[in-house]
């Protein structure tokens, strides 16, 4: 795969909120409100640390050994996960997306995924970010603008901050009804399992302290909530996003947030990342949607 090469942004505001937009991977960069950051951040132009903020598509999450059936034809894409043997989220994350439309307050991205090694299809994905006094919205849209039905999933790679609140002082409220278990190459395994009576609870908001996680949740009612003693930051998506993986970056695990250390080094962060499907949906159909030649799939979520 090329390196990747990160491109300056967009910077929109309005109603007390300021968020930076990434070209490369269409990315949120960073979201504050009052200067208060509800989320992580990194040098604007810079490349992303741990894809924060970036958009996942067609796929998020790991393919199995890069494999998927769709309409009884096999197909093969480009493992790109030497660790995993897995091709990793989707095709769009490290790619410059065209801006069409800039104002004060939004900024619409829009993109010609183009085909690949194992993605014969043609999807044209249209994104659009702003601001106002109720926060952040994020509106997206999958176009198929080929001559056969294609499958689709996406997700969001968002990582939720509180201000300077550690993660170790925050709580986190998913309100989800189910995890999906994990096996050791970080896919599905097994069907998803109740909450109830188990570690994976944040029905009620639950501390971060120590906690290590890398795991989807299914059944939420779409919103997802961070508090710390600086505030709170919540997560609200529309019902076409039933998923939501949440990982903490943790330095212990040699994956910690640039700048989020005591001492400024790497630290613990946590991400809560909206999806229409688990990762290895391409692989197991799960939630795959299909997009018809001339429909288009629309979602959005957002951040207050």
């Amino acid at each position: 795969m090329t390196a990747m090469t990160v491109q300056p942004g967009f910077i929109i505001a309005a109603g007390g909120y300021v968020a930076e937009i990434a070209r490369t991977g269409a990315g949120l960069r960073g979201l504050r409100r009052d200067g208060v950051p509800l989320t992580e951040e990194w040098p604007l132009g810079e490349k992303p640390p741990l894809s924060a903020g970036l958009v996942l598509a067609p796929w998020p999450g790991r393919t199995e050994d890069g494999i998927y059936s769709w309409d009884d034809e096999l197909y093969r894409l480009e493992v790109t996960s030497d660790v995993t043997g897995t091709a990793d989220h989707g095709l769009v994350r490290r790619v410059d997306w065209d801006d069409i439309e800039t104002a004060v307050d939004a900024v619409t991205l829009v993109l010609d995924v183009g085909r690949h090694t194992g993605w014969p299809f043609d999807l044209h994905l249209r994104i659009r970010y702003s601001v106002a006094a109720d926060g952040l919205t994020c509106a997206f849209e999958a176009r198929n603008t080929g001559t056969v039905d294609l499958p689709f999933a996406v997700g969001f790679h968002t990582y939720l901050r509180v201000g300077a609140s550690p993660v170790d002082d925050c709580t986190l409220e998913l309100g989800a009804e189910q995890w999906q278990p994990l096996g050791p190459r970080l896919l599905p395994d097994g069907p998803p399992r109740t909450v109830e009576g188990s570690a994976y609870d944040y029905r009620a908001p639950r501390s971060l302290a120590g906690v290590h996680i890398d795991t989807p949740f299914t059944g939420a009612a779409g919103r997802y909530v961070l508090r710390g003693p600086d505030g709170e930051t919540e997560l609200w998506t529309a019902p076409s996003l039933p998923w939501a993986q949440v990982f903490i970056a943790d330095p212990d695990d040699g994956k910690g947030f640039p700048g989020r250390g005591a001492d400024g080094g790497p630290g613990r962060a946590v991400a809560v990342e909206p999806m229409s499907a688990p990762g290895n949906a391409l692989h197991t159909g799960t939630d795959v949607i299909r997009i018809a030649p001339g429909r288009s799939w629309t979602s959005e979520w957002g951040i207050r």
